[in-house]
């Protein structure tokens, strides 16, 4: 099950023209150097759209779909961590299957699939950006301890998560990465993560995948992880300590 942010175009017309509207003579009204008594249709036209997609969000989480798996349709997102602490740890490059906002798909994007059993992650900072009703806003989303910019010299993971993976054309970490009981160049129809084949691996493909056996496999410690993905999938479970949710005008580069 996977969750998607909301289509503005779903809703009726009347409504986003009303968003519209409403934005555009606030800002209007704003640059028009008028002095006036009360400012508080301007937050209410910045918190309508914004109303939407929190309210999406929540439904999802009462659903558990936030659980599930997390991506927005042909956007990739942010995703940072102090540091991830991982076993069974499995990488793949693949060309999965993106679905624009319109509906169509395509294959042409080239990723790096990678999988984790099992993963510890040192808090987390979600950052999603979105126009609604032709205005900027920014959903972020934080578990766990405070994502900093320059992550910490000594890491303690906090965020527990099993049967792990992400999909992202650009993954790095700020400082040293340590791999144990690895294979760099494994066929990526070989790579098993949890005991199963990444989705999307080929016969033949590069594949970075673990020289033992069993359900641990690899392990992998990464510190400050950066991604910037399509999709994340929890096929197991998520512990998500005090989870935040909020929307805010503009695009934000951090949490």
């Amino acid at each position: 099950m996977t969750f998607r942010l909301p289509d503005l175009r779903r809703y009726p017309l009347r409504l986003r023209r009303s968003a519209a509207d409403w934005n555009r003579a606030m800002r209007a009204e704003a640059a028009d150097g008028t002095a006036r008594g009360t400012r508080w249709a301007r937050s209410a036209a910045v918190l309508l759209p914004a109303t939407l997609t929190v309210g999406a969000l929540g439904a999802a989480l009462a659903n558990g779909a936030l659980a599930a798996g997390f991506n927005v349709t042909n956007t990739p997102f942010t995703l940072t961590s102090n540091g991830v602490s991982g076993t069974g740890f499995g990488a793949i490059l693949n060309t999965p299957t993106i679905e624009a906002a319109n509906g169509s798909t395509s294959t042409g994007t080239a990723m790096a699939r990678v999988g984790f059993a099992s993963a510890g992650l040192a808090g987390l900072c979600g950052i999603v950006h979105q126009s609604i009703a032709g205005v900027p806003y920014s959903l972020l989303l934080t578990a766990g301890q405070p994502v900093t910019a320059a992550p910490p010299a000594t890491v303690t993971t906090d965020i527990n998560a099993s049967n792990l993976y992400i999909e992202a054309p650009a993954l790095s970490a700020a400082g040293n990465t340590t791999l144990q009981n690895a294979v760099l160049g494994m066929s990526a129809d070989q790579v098993m993560v949890a005991g199963q084949p990444l989705a999307g691996a080929q016969a033949g493909g590069f594949g970075l995948g673990s020289a033992g056996s069993g359900p641990t496999g690899s392990t992998v410690n990464l510190a400050g992880l950066n991604a910037n993905a399509y999709t994340a999938e929890i096929a197991g479970s998520l512990t998500l300590p005090a989870l935040n949710i909020r929307v805010v005008a503009g695009s934000a580069g951090t949490c």
